[in-house]
């Protein structure tokens, strides 16, 4: 059950991809068969890609797989029978509370915020003085007990080095961006500048993001690239370690041997078998697409064999390394942002290449092409991103590997069913950015950082205008980064470190989410040190896992009844308590409730926890 439920939850992160296609205008909706065939195909492949390196990166391995620890020590403790300990008893009836309370906590705050009682946000833009550029900068965070409860479960180390970036973004490289006298220089130099196309007195805060989300987010992308990169490069010996062990598992079973029941994943060539269906209907997919565009219809062919290649190559690689970076900073953290935006990259340079070969002209139905292609890979990402972590959960509590995997299936599945339903909602309630406009004026679009920056980069590559200039840069910051990560790490022997992949994402994440998920990664650091040494510690940090589960959870279940209220009363403001632009300080209410409850969950908790 908790494979299933796990799976079929990571599955949403599709949409870090597949609003794209509505954001560049191709789809105006989300058609319920293309999702779901996207998210099934891609999802099971996942699955099947990831099952040869569950030997190599989960039973021989020390990688630590914080969540998948964590749901074994919950699953512990709840499953002891008729045997259980009163403290057992007791832990499992506190553990339930925390979740509760923490949920109802969440969509409270998100209650309020949508009634105008607390903003949503808190930010601060200036102006530099001339003798600091003169630039424009600033820094805010999301008042979301969701963010919060994300950066928890991330921890201190990936938190950092996500504030690592966050500081570099807006307190080096905007300010340097908007200086008049840097925008002067690029200027007399003749190379772009998105501040200077500004008109004179543009305020600091449209200054300040405006240069971040068209110039300094691609940094960030390139940041990411190198470093999911380096993470491919790490990740060669166990690649070729998980493939020998489960050919050689193979080998033992057809000369009759048995193995241990803990050892028995999916047969090796049930998993080929596997493979092929899916990548045969993924093939149906693609060949179906490009037939149903006219400037695709005469390179089908070369489209769907090119395709099916892409996705054997790359889907393979970004499983590995999705696989490999949840088992080392958890699957909260993990790179599938990274991955998409590499994976859209090279799909887009592939579709120039084939506007070269083919004399294909160029035309959106390319960009929506390389959008298909690249959303099948990252449903691969996302899947093996969290199937290893769940296969972690089931080697410590004794599980059978081939119940599981098959249970990933399922999961994968019933999560594909139900996604074009969110999207859609979404869709009509808010609109993603560029795409069409919601039914009700006046609701907040919603940005999909994620979703516009692939978006973006499909666009430029195909269109002949990406600034790879940015990108180079943002690349030569990840290398580095990645030479500080080596060195701190050497020189602490492992106990500090830099992941690259959190500080790109600091980069190119909007300032309010990052900051949040800071002050959330600290939060949970300091929670966990007012335990450390206690009689209760170790049940303190199940409890504080499960706050802030409880945390995500119910500001995500609010979001969502929250869209299908405004579709269903064409109201962009259901819950508005206070008419808009009241004098009433939300700002200064918000700040001071939020972390006040903050404050006072933890407390309880620790209180809770002693009490177990």
């Amino acid at each position: 059950v908790q494979t299933v439920a796990s799976v079929g939850g990571s599955m949403s992160a599709i949409i870090f991809v597949l609003p794209g296609l509505v954001m560049i205008g191709w789809w105006m909706e989300f058609p319920f068969w293309q999702s779901v065939l996207i998210c099934i195909l891609g999802g099971v492949l996942g699955v099947t890609f990831s099952i040869p390196l569950r030997r190599a990166l989960v039973v021989n391995s020390p990688l630590p797989y914080p969540e998948g620890r964590a749901a074994a020590e919950v699953l512990k403790v709840g499953s002891r029978g008729a045997e259980q300990t009163q403290q057992a008893v007791n832990e499992n009836k506190a553990g339930l509370w925390v979740v509760v309370a923490g949920a109802v906590a969440s969509a409270g705050y998100a209650l309020l915020t949508a009634g105008r009682v607390f903003a949503g946000e808190a930010a601060r833009f200036v102006s530099l003085p001339a003798s600091l550029g003169g630039g424009a900068t600033g820094l805010g965070f999301g008042l979301q007990f969701a963010l919060l409860g994300a950066g928890h479960l991330i921890g201190l180390a990936v938190g950092l080095a996500q504030l690592f970036g966050l500081l570099a973004a807006w307190f080096v490289i905007v300010p340097i961006l908007t200086s008049p006298d840097v925008v002067a220089w690029l200027t007399a130099q003749g190379l772009p500048s998105i501040a200077a196309t500004l008109p004179a007195g543009t305020g600091a805060e449209e200054l300040a993001t405006t240069v971040w989300r068209n110039e300094v987010r691609f940094m960030g992308a390139g940041v990411i690239g190198v470093a999911a990169i380096w993470t491919l490069i790490k990740l060669a010996a166990p690649l070729v370690g998980g493939l020998t062990s489960a050919l050689a598992a193979q080998s033992k079973r057809s000369h009759g041997e048995v193995l241990d029941r803990t050892e028995q994943d999916i047969p090796i060539n049930i998993v080929g078998g596997v493979s092929l269906i899916c990548l045969i209907g993924i093939g149906g997919l693609l060949s179906w697409f490009a037939q149903s565009a006219p400037a695709l219809a005469g390179s089908t062919v070369l489209l769907t064999a090119g395709g099916l290649v892409y996705v054997v190559l790359v889907g393979f690689a970004v499983a590995a390394i999705c696989g490999y970076m949840a088992g080392l900073i958890g699957s909260s953290n993990s790179p599938v942002s990274g991955v998409g935006i590499l994976a859209v990259i090279i799909a887009s340079l592939l579709m120039v290449g084939l506007m070269a070969v083919a004399g294909v002209p160029a035309d959106p139905s390319i960009i929506a092409f390389a959008l298909i292609v690249t959303s099948v890979v990252f449903a691969v990402a996302i899947i093996a991103n969290d199937n290893l972590q769940d296969l972690k959960t089931g080697q410590l509590v004794e599980a059978t590997p081939w119940r599981q995997q098959t249970a990933l299936i399922v999961g994968v599945a019933a999560g594909a069913l139900v996604i074009p339903f969110i999207l859609n909602l979404l869709n009509q309630a808010f609109g993603f950015e560029g795409g069409p406009p919601a039914i009700v004026e006046g609701t907040q679009t919603l940005a999909a950082p994620q979703a516009t920056l692939i978006s973006a980069l499909a666009r430029g590559v195909i269109g002949g205008h990406l600034r790879w200039d940015l990108i180079g840069l943002g690349a030569a910051i990840g290398v580095v980064v990645i030479i500080l990560d080596i060195v701190i790490s050497s020189a602490t022997k492992g106990r500090m470190k830099l992941p690259p992949l959190a500080v790109g994402i600091g980069f190119y994440l909007p300032a309010a989410v990052t900051t949040m998920l800071v002050i959330g990664a600290v939060a949970g650091w300091l929670y966990e040190r007012s335990i450390k040494g206690t009689s209760f510690a170790d049940v303190g940090r199940r409890m504080g896992v499960l706050l802030a589960s409880g945390l995500i959870v119910g500001e995500s279940l609010f979001g969502v009844l929250t869209a299908g209220v405004i579709v269903a009363t064409r109201d962009d403001a259901p819950f508005a308590m206070l008419p808009e632009g009241s004098s009433w300080p939300a700002g200064v209410a918000g700040v001071i409730a939020f972390f006040g409850l903050a404050f006072a969950l933890y407390a309880w908790v620790r209180s809770r926890s002693a009490k177990v």
